[in-house]
């Protein structure tokens, strides 16, 4: 008999965990407000839910992939309602206070929340190639990290509740800058007279290349950013968001940071919010005064 685990949000990094688990044996519950996100679900073994309190009410693990936080807050009211005591490991990128705002909601019903926030973009989700930054309480955790293993290739369990944000904070800071500096790394060999392949074949290969550089650099080459995108700016802007409130908090300059999510905001202002955020390479070109052919 599979073993069952609830999914609640069925969007890009939903729909791939999905995928993924069921691929690996898993029955999943799913619940998602958009009903329409089951169809994409291909053959994955998914029993659809019609609430969360639904979902709970059929396994004792749950994963919540979920856009703000105000579907969490929601989320977590309406499963600490339901008096069902299951863990829940949430893999969204919020701030801390929101996080532990829905831990606390959930804890008074004898609930647990793990903060495990996930590093990788939606094409990396659907092959598996994720990192899972686990925190909260460890046993809880360690009763979910079977079915973290096969959604990811690495999974850290690091401590305390909220561990995981800030590292997710940290992975993402460097995402946002290698994105930036690999756009402004292709553009620059257009400028000088070099093929745009040609700059990514090499490069790739070299001391200067990035994950984000062999993730991105593809579709900085052809300029094409509306096409299977994994992740837009809109996600993005509040990514960045989320890391700046935090570094204030901290008191922690981020100058590098702060430049690169200026020319993520340039993009936005140039109408690809909803384009992959590959297309920062599309403002530096512009920058650069280079005209794509």
């Amino acid at each position: 008999m599979s073993e069952k685990i609830g999914i609640i949000g069925l969007g890009i990094m939903g729909s791939a965990y999905t995928k993924n688990l069921s691929a690996a044996g898993y029955e999943i519950v799913g619940f998602d407000v958009n009903e329409d996100r089951f169809e994409a679900q291909g053959n994955a073994r998914i029993t659809r839910a019609s609430s969360p309190t639904d979902v709970v009410n059929q396994v004792d693990r749950v994963i919540t992939s979920l856009p703000n936080p105000d579907a969490l807050i929601a989320v977590a009211e309406e499963i600490a309602q339901s008096g069902k005591e299951v863990i829940i490991a949430d893999t969204c990128t919020l701030k801390i206070s929101d996080k532990t705002k829905a831990r606390d909601i959930l804890a008074e019903k004898g609930i647990t929340l793990l903060d495990c926030p996930v590093s990788g973009t939606g094409h990396q989700a659907a092959a598996g190639d994720l990192v899972i930054f686990g925190s909260g309480d460890e046993d809880s955790f360690n009763k979910i990290k079977p079915a973290f293993e096969k959604m990811g290739r690495e999974v850290h369990y690091l401590g305390e509740f909220g561990t995981g944000s800030k590292m997710k904070y940290i992975a993402n800071l460097l995402v946002v800058i290698h994105n930036v500096s690999s756009a402004e790394a292709i553009t620059y060999g257009i400028k000088a007279g070099i093929d745009p392949q040609l700059v990514y074949d090499v490069i790739k290969s070299s001391a200067g290349t990035s994950r984000m550089f062999e993730v991105r650099g593809p579709m900085m080459v052809e300029g094409k950013y509306d096409e299977d995108v994994s992740a837009n700016h809109i996600i993005t802007k509040k990514d960045i968001s989320v890391i700046l409130d935090y570094a204030d908090q901290m008191a922690c300059p981020t100058p590098l940071f702060s430049v690169a999510g200026e020319i993520h905001r340039a993009a936005i202002a140039m109408g690809r919010a909803h384009e992959d955020t590959a297309s920062v390479c599309a403002v530096t070109d512009q920058l650069a005064g280079v005209k794509r052919k």
